[in-house]
Parts: C-alpha cells; structure tokens; sequence
C-alpha cells in the first residue's frame, strides 16, 4: 500500500483556559492507504505541529514532516520504522518539533496497519497475550484538602483502588499545606489503596523544595512522587532518589524521544516510567522504551490525560508486559475528550483494563465530535495555500 493521504483535525473546546489541562485541544491526524485508513493524536500545540506538517523546507535538515510521510510503501512494522528514521533525518526536532507532530501520524499508521492485518497493534509487536492492568484514576488536588478529601472517597467510591493526585496548589504554598493535601488524599481513598503523586515538576531545579516533601510523602505511603523536578533533570531526579530510598520517582512524560527516557531510566534511580506515546514519537518508540525499562527493573506507565483513543494507543506498547501493571486513566478531561470516542475502554468485575481486542488502536472516533470541534484554519505563504481545514464532507467518504 501506498499513503495516499493525511489528513490533520485541529480540535478546540469553545472556551479554552489558562489552566494545565491539555484536554481542552487537541489535533487529530487521519491516514488513507489502499482501502484503509488510521487514526492517532498528537499531544502539542495544534497550530505548532499543522506548521511543523506543512512548513516550506528552509534547509536539508529543515523539511516539513509531510516529505516524509506522504507516498511511502506502508506494508510491515519496517515501513513505519523507515519512515520514522526518514523524519529524523531530514526534519531536525530542534527546530521544527517533528517528534510531536509524527507521534499522532505513526499512531495512525499503526491503526492503519493493524486494521489492513485485522490484528490489534499489540500483536503487531509481537505480544502474544494483552495483560490487563490496573487503573488509576488520574485527578487534580483540590483547591482545599478537604476538597481534595472528598475527591479521594469519590474516587474510591468508583471503585479504583489506586488514586494520583497532582498539580493544583501542591507546591506552591508550603510543605504543611502539602502535606495536609497528601494526607487529606491517603484518608479518602484508605489505607488499602494506591497513592500517586503528581507534582507538575513545580520544583523546578530546587532540590531542597523537593526533598522537604518526601518525609510526608513516605508518612503517607505514595507508590510514587511523579516528576517532582524539571523533566530533563537527570542528576536531579538520582540525587533525590538517594535521600528517601522509600519514596520511589517517576518520570518520563517530557521524553520526546527514546533516547532521553534511557537517559532518565539507566541515570536517574526511577521506579517507574511514565512514556506518553502522543509525545515520545509514537508507538515503535515507547515499545523500545519498554524493553529498557524492563532490562533495567524499572517499571512502564503509560500517560495519557485526553481520550479514550489515545488511552488505548498509550497502552499497546507495553500491553504483554506482567510485571508492569499500572494503567493511567483519564478521569477529569474536558468534554471534547469525552465526546471524542463512543467506545471506551472501562474496568471489568477486577476493576481492571485491557486493551481492545479489535483490529488497530480499537476504539474509533466519533465523526460528529470531530465536526463539533474542528477549527477553521488557513495558513498562506506567499498567496500560496499550504493547509486549510478539511472540508467536513471527507469525514463521510
């Protein structure tokens, strides 16, 4: 097969905040090979990564990631692979962002392939069997620990056993207020549930800061404090694991290559790491990152904060793996996301998630809720049209 086509869905609530919720946006891609078609997203800035599709070349190294997508050969994983070195090659991160933009067009690859092959993408990387894993309901601290109290028991009331909690004001009043939210959040889920922390690597480089909170994080019992420093802080993250051995780190999500989360894994005395497939350049990178993980006794997470689609694309990469057990799952995205899937991945009689047993990524998007959403854009160079938004018309051929 040949692609014949992408096609880019700029997604956006009517009213966008200024708020740390990457669900109000979004930027969806649709790849046509053959008689089939894929889907993925993105996590970045939509506009930013439309530039980085369609952007004239300003230099060899400079190429718009369309270059290297568009009429190449999609038969095997190999394909996907000769492609994603194509866009390394040829359209440099560094100034033009590839990682991201490609990271929603080799998900859609992956659908497409798994959909032509009628086997769900896990297969596709040679797991036999999809482990079910174990949510954990991702939410936000609340403006109060008794906020954050009543949250934890209606988390617990859903029927999760294992709860994160992050950003919010964790951080950014004192070590007692944190503390009394963490503990707010250990009281309202029990003392039989999983306890995640999330600080938004809010301490930035201040290894002080975040080192003041792990003596209350380990009062309190956390199975990980996530990202309490500046992503590409490696030494960081090992200095910090070394003072509270109990408190285990996570980290990851800033990864936008494979090369930075073995950095992170091998050198920063992580517990667990956190790979978002829509970020890290799709599903082939986070699969390697896996592996490492694996080699290294560090545990996989995916992450994911948007819809049920991109959940389902987090999860494939390590969906074989037993010993990596832990699932984020969205609980408080805004209603784009929800609308975005009418299928969606829910706990069984366990409380436990698989991936979908169908073919590709497995949960389709809704077509009404990508013409609800979709923004109108034109981006012109020179009188010259280089993208407009799709006319809706293509969503039902």
């Amino acid at each position: 097969m040949k692609i014949d086509s992408v096609d880019l869905f700029y997604l956006r609530m009517p009213e966008v905040l200024d708020i740390g919720d990457g669900s109000q946006d979004g930027l969806v891609f649709r790849v046509r090979a053959g008689n089939f078609e894929g889907w993925g997203e993105a996590v970045a800035s939509p506009l930013t990564s439309i530039a980085s599709w369609i952007a004239p070349m300003s230099h060899s190294g400079c190429h718009p990631v369309i270059d290297s997508v568009l009429g190449e050969e999609l038969n095997s994983p190999s394909d996907i692979e000769r492609i994603a070195r194509k866009v390394k090659e040829i359209s440099f991160y560094g100034i033009i962002q590839s990682d991201l933009t490609f990271s929603g067009v080799e998900i859609a690859l992956w659908d497409l392939l798994g959909r032509a092959k009628e086997v769900p993408v896990y297969q596709l990387l040679g797991y036999k069997k999809a482990e079910p894993k174990l949510p954990y309901a991702s939410v936000l601290f609340g403006d109060t620990p008794e906020e954050t109290r009543k949250k934890a028991v209606a988390m617990r009331d859903s029927g999760f056993s294992a709860i994160k909690f992050g950003w919010g004001p964790y951080g950014h009043v004192s070590v007692e207020v944190d503390a009394a939210h963490v503990l707010a959040a250990r009281e309202g889920i029990g003392s039989d549930a999983y306890l995640m922390v999330d600080a938004g690597t809010v301490f930035d480089e201040d290894l002080d800061a975040a080192s003041t909170r792990l003596k209350d994080l380990a009062d309190a019992k956390v199975t990980w404090f996530e990202e309490p420093v500046s992503a590409a802080a490696v030494s960081l993250y090992k200095k910090l694991s070394l003072i509270n051995p109990s408190v285990r780190l996570a980290g990851g999500e800033g990864a936008h290559n494979a090369f930075q989360a073995e950095d992170l894994i091998a050198n920063g005395g992580i517990g667990y790491i956190q790979i978002d497939t829509g970020y890290i350049g799709g599903i082939a990178p986070a699969f390697r990152v896996a592996n490492f993980a694996k080699e290294h006794g560090v545990q996989f997470v995916n992450h994911t904060f948007t819809s049920h689609s991109a959940l389902s694309a987090s999860m494939q990469p390590y969906a074989g793996m037993k010993d990596s057990h832990f699932a984020e799952y969205p609980m408080e995205p805004k209603q784009l996301c929800i609308d975005l899937n009418d299928t969606k991945i829910m706990p069984d009689a366990d409380g436990m998630i698989s991936v979908p047993e169908r073919p590709g990524i497995g949960i389709p998007f809704s077509i009404p809720a990508i013409k609800k959403y979709l923004v109108d854009v034109e981006i012109v160079v020179n009188k010259k049209i280089l993208y407009r938004t799709p006319d809706t018309k293509v969503l039902d051929n």
